[in-house]
């Protein structure tokens, strides 16, 4: 079969551009042609809210690409197309993200569907994270121009059925990101690489921050969690597209100083498994958003997870293998309490990691729809 997979890729950064790579490979692993479509740029930089969207990783996941496409050059919305049309497509996979891509992803797919070429839209999440009023209107106009969905999480497969009426949408969860394992290290080692205490119950809050992700919970939770002889110790791994003044701020006012690190950076591709090796937990106390890149690293490295409803609903396959604990978003006593329970007896809470992928299910799946 042949298929163009539109998307983030390599030197884009983060879970998108990861998911794109993967689930590429998966695909030419089956035996299909596939046509890889990138950007000249993913965002004006005005609006993005990171120092860069580049990644700065030595050993990230590549793919063979080209990058003709333009969110604001609309002549490169039609060359990206004639670039397209030369491959005789069988299938045209959408990753989407963000309403910004709304126009000229609704353009594409309106002049493939009109030559009869299956559209798939992959969602992530049908409205951006911090939504906007106009995000409801780009919504339907782009995806209405689809064929099929994936849906990573039931949760977006009602929210998409809801604005565009849409009827083929399959639901699969986010495969396990299980391509970090190979860094995995004894935990004492990867603490010591990290500087971080090696007789503590380490707690990693991993990702970019952003309000929706429901770190001032997390804060408040671990002041009361532990007593001052046996306090969790937490890693807070990510770039800040939150206010990190208030964050310290609140830090000093909870006495929480000695038992916080902040890593205020986007994490490499080469260092994420020093963190999940070095903690005993990984914390997503999200209240808004969807399913986690960071929890699906943590399955494949068997740590326990806290998450909230938000994320549970997203859950890999497989990752009730480790102690999955889900409490009410914003609950700081719910939190406490479920730190509390995994940071008395570590060791009971150990899980298998998980070695297999589903990587090639989900290619087998993307086939399945395209052809269907």
């Amino acid at each position: 079969m042949k298929i163009t997979v539109i998307g983030p890729v390599y030197p884009y950064r983060g879970g998108i551009a990861h998911y794109t790579s993967l689930l590429t490979q998966a695909l030419q692993r089956a035996q299909n042609e596939v046509q890889v479509i990138s950007f000249r740029r993913q965002y004006p930089a005005f609006l993005y809210p990171g120092k860069t969207d580049k990644d700065p990783s030595q050993s990230s996941i590549k793919v063979a690409a080209s990058y003709p496409l333009d969110p604001l050059l609309p002549w490169t919305w039609l060359q990206t197309s004639q670039e397209i049309l030369k491959t005789h497509p069988d299938g045209i996979v959408f990753q989407w993200w963000t309403t910004f891509w709304a126009i000229p992803f609704a353009i594409l797919a309106w002049r493939f569907r009109k030559l009869h070429i299956s559209i798939l839209f992959v969602i992530h999440n049908v409205v951006p994270h911090e939504p906007r009023s106009w995000d409801v209107w780009l919504v339907r106009r782009a995806l209405s121009r689809g064929d099929r969905y994936i849906a990573l999480n039931p949760k977006e497969e009602l929210l998409l059925r809801k604005l565009t009426g849409a009827q083929n949408v399959h639901v699969h969860p986010l495969p396990v990101y299980n391509f970090f394992q190979q860094q995995a290290l004894i935990k004492n080692e990867a603490r010591r690489r990290l500087n971080l205490p090696e007789d503590r119950f380490i707690l990693l809050f991993f990702g970019l921050v952003r309000p929706y992700k429901g770190l001032p919970v997390l804060l408040e939770a671990l002041a009361i969690s532990g007593s001052k002889d046996a306090h969790p110790f937490l890693v807070i791994a990510g770039e800040f597209w939150d206010d990190l003044d208030n964050i310290r701020s609140r830090i000093a006012e909870l006495g929480l100083q000695a038992h916080v690190r902040l890593d205020n950076r986007y994490i490499p591709d080469e260092e994420v498994g020093l963190y999940f090796s070095a903690a005993d937990c990984l914390a997503a106390p999200y209240i808004g958003g969807t399913q986690s890149g960071a929890v699906s690293i943590a399955t494949g490295f068997g740590l326990p997870l806290i998450v909230t409803p938000h994320i549970a609903k997203g859950l890999p396959p497989g990752a009730y293998q480790a102690l999955v604990i889900v409490v009410p978003p914003g609950d700081v006593n719910a939190l406490a309490a479920a730190i509390a329970r995994i940071a008395g007896s570590p060791q009971e809470h150990a899980a298998p990691r998980l070695a297999g992928s589903d990587w090639d299910q989900m290619a087998k799946i993307v086939m399945d729809i395209l052809a269907e």
